[in-house]
């Protein structure tokens, strides 16, 4: 990084970058190089730098040049700050989810102007190579808030919504705060249209693929290391719905995923194994349901008894919340009108 500064000799703390106030921080000119790494660069630079255009229009203050798989910065020290946390975190998406649909990208790199202390408030999770993870749509945030005031939430949405990735977000702050001691993920075992039984190895070794999603999740939220300690001690445990039965889930953040294809008794089983000082999250898309032989699914069902009790909320998520690839969402439009007019 260099440095080129006006002034500095009239600017105590000119030197460090963290000590100065805010307004000392803007004096401070500095040229700032950040590599794109664990990507492809056109995927967040765009084609012919399109979106480099976009974030050079939400970053008026700097002067921003790509060349190859390196970004430079010049500009204001404070914004050249907020520049390289945001840019960041945009790479930590596109390396997630392979796409930067736009509505990302303007979320990311501009979003409100809310001041250091409203966006650390915001942030769920730290996770690895700079990731912030934060509820990014209106009904994440609403599940993000239903857990805090809910022991048990439903969240019901399509694919796509970040149903299962803001929940196990939460999951990991609230083991970091020492609000729980052991986090919980199971999910019911049920192919999409596969035969576990088919599947090389010992019945982890057949049930780890299918559970991969959520291990994905931790792996981007908790350093290997650590990851791989907290499997092994059982403070992190991630098992298949059947291993639930007979115990009590107390001291726990505890998701289920993919409850939908869940039967109305294995939900009862589910839900009835809440212990003292636990959370439940439970995640389901309901079209989408993978139970043999038209088994119904229970989650519908299930909802609709509880959610006028107490001390548990149904949060439902739509289309508006995915944060894939833009075509997922017109997928799922065009799905659902053809459900629709199956229905008629």
């Amino acid at each position: 990084m260099r440095r080129r500064t006006f002034g500095a000799s009239k600017l105590p703390g000119a030197r460090s970058l963290r000590r100065g106030t805010s307004e000392q921080r803007d004096v401070i000119l500095i040229e700032k190089l950040i590599t794109i790494t664990g990507v492809e660069p056109v995927e967040v630079l765009g084609a012919n730098d399109s979106n480099l255009r976009l974030i050079r229009s939400l970053f008026p203050k700097l002067n921003l040049v790509a060349r190859g798989d390196t970004v430079k910065a010049t500009g204001p020290a404070g914004e050249i700050i907020r520049f390289e946390e945001r840019f960041n975190e945009l790479m930590a998406h596109v390396a997630r989810y392979n796409e930067l649909p736009r509505k990302v990208l303007d979320d990311i790199m501009g979003g409100a102007e809310r001041g250091e202390a409203g966006e650390e408030a915001d942030v769920l999770v730290y996770g690895n190579a700079g990731l912030r993870v934060k509820a990014r749509t209106p009904n994440q945030q609403k599940l993000v808030k239903a857990v805090e005031a809910s022991d048990m939430v439903f969240a019901i949405g399509p694919a796509g919504t970040g149903k299962t990735y803001t929940a196990v977000a939460l999951a990991v702050k609230a083991l970091k705060e020492r609000k729980v001691r052991r986090i919980i993920l199971t999910r019911p075992a049920v192919e999409a249209g596969e035969n576990l039984g088919f599947l090389p190895g010992d019945l982890r070794e057949k049930l780890d693929p299918y559970l991969q999603p959520l291990y994905d999740a931790l792996k981007e939220m908790i350093p290997s290391t650590r990851l791989a300690e907290h499997l092994d001690e059982g403070i992190i445990q991630i098992a298949p719905l059947a291993f639930m039965r007979g115990r009590t889930l107390d001291h726990a953040f505890v998701i289920l995923d993919e409850a939908q294809n869940a039967t109305l008794p294995q939900l009862k089983m589910f839900l009835t194994r809440m212990g003292r000082n636990a959370k439940f999250v439970i995640t389901g898309d309901v079209t989408q349901v993978d139970l043999p032989d038209r088994q119904p699914s229970g989650l519908m069902p299930a909802v609709a008894m509880l959610r006028n009790i107490e001390g548990i909320s149904v949060i439902e998520l739509d289309e508006k919340d995915v944060i894939r690839h833009e075509l997922v969402t017109r997928v799922l439009g065009a799905f659902r009108e053809l459900e629709n007019r199956d229905r008629k």
